[in-house]
């Protein structure tokens, strides 16, 4: 079976909500990291056989196929297709996905995939609430939903706290992992760790989320979002703006443009849950993947898993063995920031550009995604030799 192998990542920062990139237009915004990647890459635009991108809530400014209008916003040809793709939150390692997937199949050779979301302009949930509002209905008010599902509460906060009971998990355990989240991203800032991967857009050059003066006391202090609940904000990833993309190629691909493969895609899952408790996905979609991938737990040297909440990445971490020094040592959505349909590609990027800066050969990224789903993906360095 033919490879894919990435050739570029790149992402802008991660905005806060209201924040550097809250006036950005969406197709702006990713038609930035397009020309920042293609530019990078040292590629011309017509060679791309496909635009994938991720977003979320696809309404106003997000709508109407917004990976074409922003292809063609980046002044890639006309003749260059795109299409946008909505797995909730694991919308761009989706796209990232369906790339692999076109390159392996022979059917494509050089394939652009990302996501983008602005939630300060395009708030969670405007699809839905916007059409409720104006008398189209609502996502699960059919009768054999109804059926299947009586009068359950679907939401990714009811999730959470699912979760948090079934695993037992303290709020202290979340104050302590949310801690965590922001000191590791401070420290990878300071470190130069992300001045890679990030093309500064709209004068900001540097992720607006991680707060170096937050205490584990602060944290516990914020009321819980559900009443009687144990998570609040301060335990959920932020809502931010960003967009990020990544540059997917074939062998071939990589010998007639004189491209340099960072990494391969080594394997890739997605898999269904309990739409419930909605955010559990992670844990059986890391062991399909390594399973495909022929790995074991221990095998991967850094793990990215969505922090959508404290207790989702707790409860991986529970289940799966997995060292919790080698997951989300950067940091995560909690102090970076989770732009819905651009985190995948956003983590990916931050993983592929540790990786090759660590030398570290295998990659694991997995995240929760509304509706009781996850994608999760292996990554393996390629080196000069191979």
């Amino acid at each position: 079976m033919p490879e894919a192998f990435i050739v570029g990542a790149v992402r802008t920062p991660v905005g806060k909500r209201g924040g550097a990139l809250s006036q950005v237009h969406p197709a702006d915004l990713a038609a930035h990291v397009i020309r920042e990647l293609m530019a990078r890459a040292g590629v011309d635009g017509a060679e791309l056989d496909d635009v994938i991108f991720g977003c979320v809530s696809q309404v106003g400014a997000q709508s109407v196929n917004i990976a074409r209008i922003a292809a063609l916003s980046a002044g890639l040809p006309e003749s260059v297709p795109a299409t946008t793709v909505d797995r909730q939150c694991g919308s761009s390692q989706q796209a990232v996905h369906f790339a692999a997937q076109a390159i392996r199949s022979g059917d494509q050779d050089l394939v652009l995939a990302g996501g983008v979301e602005v939630m300060s302009l395009v708030p969670l949930g405007s699809a839905a609430t916007d059409g409720e509002t104006a008398g189209r209905g609502t996502p699960r008010g059919g009768a054999l939903w109804q059926q299947r599902y009586p009068d359950q509460e679907i939401s990714q906060f009811r999730g959470a706290e699912l979760i948090a009971s079934k695993w037992q998990i303290s709020r202290e355990e979340m104050a302590d992992y949310a801690l965590r989240s922001h000191q590791r991203a401070v420290d990878a800032n300071a470190a130069g760790a992300f001045a890679a991967e990030i093309a500064p857009c709209a004068g900001l050059d540097h992720d607006e989320g991680p707060r170096a003066s937050t205490s584990r006391e602060q944290m516990l202090s914020l009321k819980p979002v559900r009443s009687g609940g144990t998570i609040n904000a301060a335990f959920a990833s932020q809502i931010s703006d960003a967009a990020a993309a990544l540059l997917i190629a074939s062998e071939s691909a990589v010998r007639r443009l004189g491209l340099t493969p960072l990494a391969r895609i080594r394997a890739t899952a997605v898999v269904g849950s309990d739409p419930v408790m909605m955010l559990t996905g992670p844990i059986p979609a890391t062991w399909h993947v390594l399973k495909r991938a022929g790995l074991s737990i221990g095998d991967i040297d850094l793990f990215e898993v969505n922090e959508a909440f404290a207790p989702v990445v707790l409860a991986w971490l529970a289940d799966t063995g997995a060292a919790t020094a080698k997951t989300n040592s950067q940091g995560g959505a909690i102090s970076l920031g989770h732009p819905l349909g651009a985190t995948g590609a956003r983590l990916m990027t931050s993983l592929v550009h540790q990786m090759r800066r660590t030398g570290s050969r295998l990659g694991l990224q997995t995240m929760c995604e509304g509706g009781g789903m996850a994608n999760a993906t292996v990554l393996e360095l390629v080196s000069a030799g191979d």
